[in-house]
């Protein structure tokens, strides 16, 4: 089967949010299936400057099709526009404006989309909010699926994403929050949808240790030795066994990092709640805590210069494990999320997480492998930080539960198997060929 992704980013580069969610499921599809994923030539989501080079190239075993952008996005500008169009009475047409200032603004890749979208028995459309979406999504509505990543923020409620909701053939949501919220304000008309997520990996050595299904006894990851009922290491080293010192030990070497870890990953900016992880964070060691607070990912704001703060830059793949498994915590401070991959390869490799209580998703993840806290304001921060780093046994306790979770619920087999059963649900039925309205307006 021919499946075409259309996506705003793709790369292997590209770490993080729908484009990361995205190249995950377009790879393990691509080892049953004919998969060709169209988007941009743009790396950089915030000026969506033409980067890679425009034609098909071929990334892990998927065709890759990119296609120039027309324009670049001035962010001030568009600031000042979405301040205006969110607060303001305006027209159907000033909201046309602001997608295509928004970006990424590409014809090309809707013109091939028009013309070959036939071709593909399936296209699967990642994020709501883009142009590439926006206007591709009405081209053949009767055999995609959109992946909304959608959560409640000032621009889903435009009235240009109604028809983005109501128009596909089938959903796949993220989360049961997520689809609750869309659910209660579009109209869904699809034939078929289901809440899927993201498939989570686990490193080979965990491989070994995932229980049996139905089955109660396990060897724990990574040489973990605990007695069958207390839950406790019979190593004595100060919450940091002898697994996390040889797994860690060259992300720590490397960052020289001493004691107690608290990690965030991803883009390193406001709008992920990193300022106010640096605030509160500074409270919690201006109280005594002696944690270092790590980042790794995309620097897109200043950080302070304070030895508490250390910046991991870019990390690989690879290396992205290993500073979550080096972790003593892994903090998710972003109060707007769809999934949270960040929380789900905590749970994966055993980290307890400490997470915004202002994120359904995030605080749903929590509640439901008790394998996380949340906080609601700076207090309640600094004293779940605290109880987090200090109580080893809680630690345990919650790794295991994280783990079991991600096992039941985010295994690759789960989520390609709900995404083969959407597609069966939708292949088959007629096509609309139709152009949309957006498309000619552009």
């Amino acid at each position: 089967m021919r499946i075409g992704f259309v996506v705003q980013r793709y790369g292997t580069e590209i770490l993080g949010g729908s484009e990361y969610h995205c190249r995950l499921i377009a790879e393990k599809m691509a080892l049953q299936h004919d998969v060709e994923v169209l988007t941009t030539c743009a790396q950089d989501y915030l000026t969506w400057k033409n980067e890679y080079p425009e034609g098909a190239d071929r990334v892990r075993g998927v065709t890759v099709r990119r296609f120039a952008n027309a324009q670049t996005r001035d962010i001030k500008s568009f600031d000042q526009y979405s301040d205006w169009i969110f607060n303001n009475p305006h027209t159907q047409a000033d909201e046309m404006e602001w997608l295509r200032r928004q970006g990424p603004w590409c014809p090309a890749l809707l013109e091939y989309l028009e013309q070959h979208a036939l071709k593909y028995e399936v296209l699967i459309f990642f994020t709501y909010l883009y142009a590439p979406t926006v206007l591709g999504i009405a081209v053949a509505p009767g055999r995609s699926i959109l992946v909304p990543t959608a959560h409640d923020e000032p621009a889903i409620h435009l009235d240009l994403y109604r028809d983005v909701f109501s128009l596909p053939a089938g959903v796949a949501y993220n989360t049961d929050a997520e689809r609750a919220f869309l659910r209660s304000n579009f109209d869904i008309r699809t034939v078929a949808e289901n809440t899927v997520g993201c498939g989570v990996e686990f490193l080979p050595h965990q491989l070994d240790d995932q229980p049996k299904r139905g089955g109660r006894t396990r060897r724990r990851s990574g040489g973990r030795s605990r007695t069958a009922d207390s839950g406790k290491r019979t190593d004595n080293d100060n919450g940091r066994g002898s697994h996390l010192r040889k797994r860690g030990a060259a992300f720590l070497r490397r960052h020289r990092l001493h004691g107690p870890v608290a990690l965030y990953g991803g883009r390193i900016e406001p709008g992920k709640g990193c300022e106010e992880l640096i605030e509160y964070f500074s409270a919690y060691a201006q109280s005594g805590g002696d944690a270092t607070l790590t980042l790794m990912g995309i620097k897109l704001m200043p950080l302070p210069e304070e030895s508490f703060v250390r910046f991991a830059g870019k990390l690989s793949e690879q290396e992205r494990f290993d500073a979550l498994e080096a972790a003593t915590v892994v903090i998710v401070p972003s109060p707007l999320e769809s999934l949270s991959l960040l929380a789900l390869e905590a749970f994966a490799v055993g980290t307890p997480i400490l997470a915004n209580g202002r994120s359904e998703v995030v605080v749903d993840h929590c509640r439901r492998s008790n394998a996380g806290l949340y906080y609601g304001d700076q207090d309640e921060f600094v004293e779940c930080l605290k109880l987090l780093l200090v109580d080893e046994r809680l630690r345990l306790a919650m790794g295991r539960k994280g783990q079991d979770y991600v096992q039941n619920h985010y295994r690759w087999d789960v989520i390609l198997d709900k995404y083969e059963r959407l597609i069966s649900s939708i292949r088959g039925r007629s096509s609309n060929t139709r152009g949309s309205t957006h498309r000619r307006q552009r």
